[in-house]
């Protein structure tokens, strides 16, 4: 049995729900996860437009009034922000890779660096201080993250959501002895709700 938690590090709701979701699996550490990323916005170097910063910057505040996280809102002044996602998902695959476990690690550095450093995980050199501050080496790091072998372990992830049907971040998922995967919930909830939850798939079995 384990969960797959399907999500994206520059998901702004994921960040809000990383608190609830470390509560819930401090319960329950002796279950493996899979960090599969979701793939929010693909790769572009075009700057993102104004209308979508306003929004998404609004989204922000959303966040804030319903979870445990605050943002830094100055990212949006001292930053050009780009609607693309893939390459911070691929570091993660890339750390995961590197070193045992080390998704979550990265995936929280990740979140640090945008939401409360201001920095923008959608370049290359935020992403390789990232992997410095977790302790890869920024060389090797920097190397894969622009592989075939990144890129084809990416489109397996990315496959996978599609199979599980996954249309928002976050999304965790139970996966039983018998590989049935049970969502636990598509979207933010708290901690005691995922409790509720899997105490109801384990007393269905």
């Amino acid at each position: 049995m384990r969960f797959i938690y399907v999500m994206d590090p520059m998901c702004g709701w994921c960040y809000g729900f990383q608190p609830e979701l470390e509560e819930f699996l401090e319960r329950h550490s002796d279950i493996e996860v899979d960090w599969i990323m979701g793939g929010l916005a693909p790769d572009t170097n075009q700057p993102m437009e104004q209308s979508l910063r306003e929004t998404i910057s609004s989204y922000w505040y959303q966040i804030e009034e319903r979870t445990r996280v605050v943002f830094n809102h100055d990212y949006w002044a001292l930053n050009t922000p780009y609607r693309s996602t893939y390459l911070a998902c691929r570091a993660v695959i890339v750390s995961q890779n590197l070193s045992v476990n080390s998704a979550q690690k990265m995936v929280e550095a990740i979140q640090s660096a945008y939401y409360q450093q201001a920095k923008n995980p959608s370049l290359e050199e935020t992403l390789i201080e990232c992997a410095s501050s977790i302790g890869l080496d920024a060389d090797t790091f920097k190397h894969a993250l622009s592989s075939n072998e990144t890129e084809s372990v990416f489109q397996q992830h990315l496959d996978l959501a599609r199979r599980l049907n996954v249309s928002g971040f976050p999304a965790l998922f139970y996966v039983n002895d018998l590989n049935h995967a049970y969502p636990l919930t598509l979207g933010y909830c708290q901690a005691k709700e995922l409790e509720q939850r899997f105490e109801q798939v384990n007393d269905s079995k």
